[in-house]
């Protein structure tokens, strides 16, 4: 927690043409930005099982042409689409920030 990841989504929707407010969506669990292209952010921290998930009837997130930022997503690991790239933020001990990127083509 703390890490950036709002400020992180917060870039991603700015290079979309979101002009709209985007907040950490801890407590709505989905939040919906309409751009250049859509942009779904999920946060998971408060889903306790793949089945709370499936719930959410997320499919039109998950398999769609929008981007789709799904913080705590080790808690459907096995729901991620194939092409999913994986974005790790950390805090160094100087408070600056390391972003590792994996599965990107």
């Amino acid at each position: 927690m703390g890490s950036g990841k709002t400020t992180f989504v917060k870039g991603i929707a700015l290079g979309l043409d979101i002009t709209d407010e985007v907040t950490s969506p801890t407590y709505t669990i989905i939040s919906e930005y309409s751009g250049k292209i859509d942009l779904f952010h999920m946060d998971l921290y408060r889903i306790e099982s793949y089945e709370e998930f499936e719930l959410l009837g997320t499919d039109e997130f998950m398999y769609s042409k929008n981007i789709t930022i799904i913080e705590w997503s080790e808690k459907i690991t096995e729901y991620l689409p194939d092409n999913t790239i994986f974005i790790s933020i950390s805090i160094l001990p100087d408070k600056n920030r390391k972003i590792d990127i994996e599965g990107m083509l």
